[in-house]
């Protein structure tokens, strides 16, 4: 039995030790030049659409959605085309090439769900009486704008042909794409590391409106940004140290730790600064995975709705409620006021607190009668975490939610902005 045993392991190794090693390297580097070239504000936006697709972009299924969004850099922004695939949690991420004559982009493209990416390269046409010529604005009656290029599915010379023609605007009902963790997962290799300042800057191009971040305090009661409840090699680059967040003071994380893209772990204050003061996100769900007082975190939600405000930016900060011990730290707050949440927990609970977001889960369903119900009170209702692409569809098409949240925002968006 115990030479079985001992074979068994053997086995059990080496299949670990021989299995591939899942990569998915981004085959570009933006530079992150401001300002916009010769896309202007007027271009920007009647680029902005559902396109059919033809050329070779198989991979990419029938149609996408083109949306743009920016980030704030000092006096000026950086601007960056997103086009959801709805094929494989895909999109492309585009910046604008400031040096050419014609109005093009270069970039990546890239499938979530699996290690698909590769170069891609587009310049902005129109299509007038039958015949194509570069776009340069305004557009006039009978004109059809298209993006035409190349891509590639390696890392070499985008070489593959590539044409998307205008079908229609965006679906313009007002809905939120969530982020999970910032933006997405450490584990879908996005280049950065979740819950980080740099995830949190680049959710907007995966087609994310507002995101999901997790909070937990350092010994010494520091609120930042940090998913599981233990270190792990999952997100921490190794060092020999064990135990959680909150085993270790604040000064203490940020001189031993180091998430695996190399960044440190931000405080909730700087991430809240950099939402509000570089990003076009509009909506942040705080999720409580402290324990203790909620004093600090509710301070910090309260001065940066503010600032948002102040800088006319329509922003919404709520605090999350996943259980019952932050439903108590919530209670015990002295005073309540200019402190929206989001409930995770039953309707009931969720009216009593006064919540302005109920979040079930999205396994127990749509939830039709309860939504409206919720709805018809003033209050939105997301759901969360859903990435099973056959049901973010449905959800998308038949649930009358008002947000999903999702580790696969590309998918979400693109179900959204297409939806007739």
């Amino acid at each position: 039995m115990r030479s079985l045993l001992l074979i068994l392991a053997g086995l059990l190794l080496l299949a670990i030790g021989c299995r591939p090693v899942y990569e998915a390297p981004i085959p570009y580097d933006f530079s992150n030049k401001p300002g916009s070239g010769q896309f202007s504000p007027a271009i920007r936006r009647s680029m902005e659409g559902v396109y059919a697709v033809s050329g070779g972009g198989g991979p990419f299924g029938r149609q996408v959605a083109l949306k743009w969004s920016y980030i704030n850099d000092g006096a000026d922004s950086v601007h960056a085309l997103t086009i959801l695939t709805g094929v494989d949690a895909g999109f492309f991420n585009l910046e604008i090439n400031q040096t050419a004559d014609s109005l093009s982009l270069t970039g990546f493209w890239r499938k979530l769900v699996n290690q698909g990416t590769g170069q891609a390269a587009l310049s902005l046409l129109r299509k007038r009486r039958g015949q194509v010529v570069p776009y340069k604005g305004p557009a006039l009656a009978g004109d059809t704008l298209m993006l035409r290029g190349t891509f590639d599915t390696g890392t070499s010379s985008p070489r593959q042909p590539l044409t998307l023609t205008y079908l229609r605007p965006l679906n313009p009902k007002p809905f939120e794409v969530i982020a999970h963790r910032g933006g997405g997962r450490t584990a879908d290799l996005l280049g950065v590391s979740e819950n980080t300042l740099a995830i949190l800057q680049r959710a907007a191009r995966f087609g994310a409106t507002g995101v999901e971040i997790d909070v937990r305090y350092t010994k010494d009661s520091v609120p930042v940004l940090y998913h599981d409840n233990r270190l792990n090699q999952r997100l921490i680059q190794k060092n020999g140290l064990s135990g959680g967040i909150s085993d270790y003071t604040y000064e203490q994380v940020q001189t031993s730790f180091r998430l695996l893209y190399g960044e440190q772990i931000p405080t909730l204050e700087q991430a809240l600064r950099t939402i509000v003061d570089n990003t076009d996100l509009r909506f942040v769900w705080i999720d409580s995975k402290f324990t203790g007082s909620m004093v600090r975190v509710q301070t910090l939600q309260q001065r940066f709705a503010e600032r948002a405000r102040l800088r006319g930016r329509r922003l919404q900060i709520v605090i999350g409620l996943p259980g019952t011990e932050a439903v108590e730290a919530y209670r015990a707050l002295p005073n309540k006021a200019n402190t929206p949440i989001l409930c995770e927990l039953e309707p009931a609970l969720a009216r009593e607190l006064g919540a302005a977001v109920w979040a079930p889960r999205w396994t127990l369903g749509p939830q039709t009668d309860e939504v409206k119900a919720m709805q018809a009170e003033g209050r939105r209702v997301f759901v969360w975490t859903l990435d099973d692409l056959l049901f973010l569809e449905k959800f998308s098409n038949q649930a009358n939610l008002n947000g999903i949240l999702s580790n696969y925002a590309p998918a979400v968006a693109y179900y959204h902005y297409t939806a007739q």
